[in-house]
């Protein structure tokens, strides 16, 4: 049982996009797929439709946005990972199913790992 919240995904109707809260604000978030390469990114926008990152991948384990200065993005931590901690990589296989885009927003001091200050 997952310990985070996390964002349901269906990956069998990438790409999708939609609307989210994301501490307290409102986002259009997209998620996409790259079969060839069979990497998934991550689109961002106000809820205006203003571009704020376009194209972000995700790398197990790692904070989306992490080299991103705007203080426009969400102020909550969105990191795809395995909680149980078996994968070494996002596939369209494992997404979903294992690996799943978490909301990281465990204190520090919760029995998981807390990524927030990994670089």
């Amino acid at each position: 049982m997952a310990k985070r919240g996390y964002i349901p995904i269906d990956k069998e109707d990438l790409p999708v996009e939609f609307e989210i809260e994301l501490g307290g604000q409102d986002f259009i978030l997209a998620v996409n797929h790259n079969a060839s390469q069979d990497i998934f990114t991550i689109d961002l926008w106000t809820i205006d439709y203003e571009p704020l990152v376009l194209g972000e991948r995700l790398i197990l384990n790692e904070r989306l946005w992490a080299d991103v200065v705007n203080e426009k993005l969400p102020s909550i931590d969105l990191v795809p990972m395995d909680e149980a901690d078996n994968e070494t990589e996002i596939t369209f296989d494992n997404f979903m199913s294992t690996v799943f885009l978490f909301v990281d927003d465990l204190p520090p001091d919760s029995d998981v790992p807390n990524l927030e200050n990994e670089e």
